[in-house]
C-alpha cells in the first residue's frame, strides 16, 4: 500500500481522498485482511509473535508500506521486529505467491480505515467514561467520589 498509505488519518474533503493513519504512532497495527480485525501492539514485538496465536501455515505478516499493485506481496521475516506507527496485514499465504492487485488493495485500505475508525471511536467512548472532567481533587472537596471498580469493568 506503499502509495495508498500515509501517516495520518483524515479525510480529504475537496478530494475526497482517505489516508490512513496509525492513531498511536507509538502502537503497531496489526489488521486481519480476512475479517478486518485489528491489535494495536506495543513494541517491541516480532512477527513470529504477532503469528502465534494463528496457524502459520495458513497465514503470513506483510507490511502495508512494502505493498505494490500488481507486485507479490512480500512477506515480514519472522524475526524482524515490527515498526511502530506502522501498519501490516495479516494475510492468507494464498496471496503470499501471486500479485496483488488494485481491487485487493482497495479492499485492505478500506478495511483498515474502518479498523482505525473503530480504534478511534472506542479510544473517544472510553475517554469520556473514564474522564474526571480535568478536575482535581482540592482538600476538602469530598463531593465528588470516583468508582474505580466502576471504572476497571469498563476498561476491561
Amino acid at each position: 500500500m506503499g502509495a495508498c498509505a500515509s501517516v495520518q488519518y483524515s479525510q480529504d474533503r475537496g478530494t475526497g481522498t482517505l489516508m490512513i493513519t496509525n492513531g498511536s504512532p507509538s502502537a503497531v497495527m496489526v489488521i486481519h485482511a480476512i475479517d478486518g480485525r485489528m491489535q494495536e501492539l506495543r513494541p517491541p514485538i516480532t512477527a513470529n509473535t504477532v503469528l502465534a496465536d494463528h496457524q502459520r501455515d495458513a497465514c503470513f505478516l506483510s507490511s502495508a508500506e512494502t505493498m505494490f499493485i500488481d507486485c507479490h506481496v512480500p512477506q515480514v521475516p519472522g524475526d524482524e521486529h515490527l515498526q511502530p506507527g506502522q501498519i501490516y496485514f495479516i494475510m492468507p499465504v494464498s496471496m503470499l505467491y501471486r500479485p496483488i492487485s488494485l481491487q485487493e488493495m482497495c479492499l485492505l485500505a478500506i478495511k483498515a480505515s474502518i479498523a482505525i475508525e473503530k480504534s478511534l471511536e472506542m479510544k473517544k467512548k472510553m475517554a469520556k467514561t473514564t474522564s474526571f472532567g480535568g478536575r482535581r481533587k482540592r482538600n476538602g472537596d469530598n463531593n465528588k467520589k470516583v468508582d474505580f471498580q466502576v471504572a476497571l469493568k469498563m476498561l476491561g
